[in-house]
């Protein structure tokens, strides 16, 4: 045991001998055993201390977008009136979305009085059993998206049926153009006092 350290002593010992010259370094010097410049120190500071102190405010202002399935990497809260094609966020409780609540970023594709229209057909993923079917959301005759039967991974996925012709009052069809989103083809629309209205960065 005391070998074993005092190889590890004997290794680390260069690099703490030159931990002073480092140290004179990253206080200005020029290099290793050159005398200590303030003044370069002080530029430095210069130039870091206001980017350092802008991306601190500048991070939690952005949201970054973890899914392929809206057109966006980066969003910022923008608070305002919810329009059609707004990009909009939630936090989303479902079993197939993971134990934990999610918070997820989605368009704004149907609003309050719009026509919703969902029709069957048969399913377009040939390698399920006969008889399965997608669901195809229209919008006012505008295609939404289809929902698929089966996830990625497998998971049994079933489709909303809409109870009604036309988007409830106080309620919001989300969903991205993405055929392997998960939003309103699965679980309805969101009760628009729950979403947040998002402006796309980058």
């Amino acid at each position: 045991m005391l070998k074993l350290a005092w190889k590890t002593a004997r290794s680390a010992w260069p690099a703490l001998r030159e931990l002073p010259l480092r140290a004179a370094v990253a206080l200005g010097s020029a290099g290793l055993g050159e005398p200590v410049r303030p003044a370069r120190l002080w530029k430095a500071y210069a130039i870091v201390l206001p980017i350092g102190l802008l991306a601190c405010w500048a991070i939690p202002q952005v949201t970054w977008v973890m899914s392929p399935s809206i057109p966006a990497i980066a969003v910022r809260a923008d608070p305002g009136h919810i329009r059609k094609g707004d990009f909009v966020m939630f936090t989303l409780s479902h079993p197939l979305a993971g134990p934990e609540p999610v918070s997820v970023t989605k368009e704004a594709l149907c609003l309050p009085g719009e026509r919703i229209t969902m029709v069957e057909r048969p399913s377009m993923q040939p390698s399920l059993q006969a008889g399965t079917r997608d669901g195809w959301y229209y919008c006012n005759g505008e295609l939404l998206g289809i929902s698929k039967p089966a996830g990625r991974n497998g998971q049994t996925l079933k489709h909303w049926i809409p109870a009604e012709p036309h988007i409830p009052e106080g309620m919001i069809y989300v969903g991205s153009p993405h055929p392997d989103g998960f939003d309103s083809r699965y679980y309805g629309p969101v009760a628009i006092s729950r979403l947040t209205r998002m402006r796309k960065v980058l």
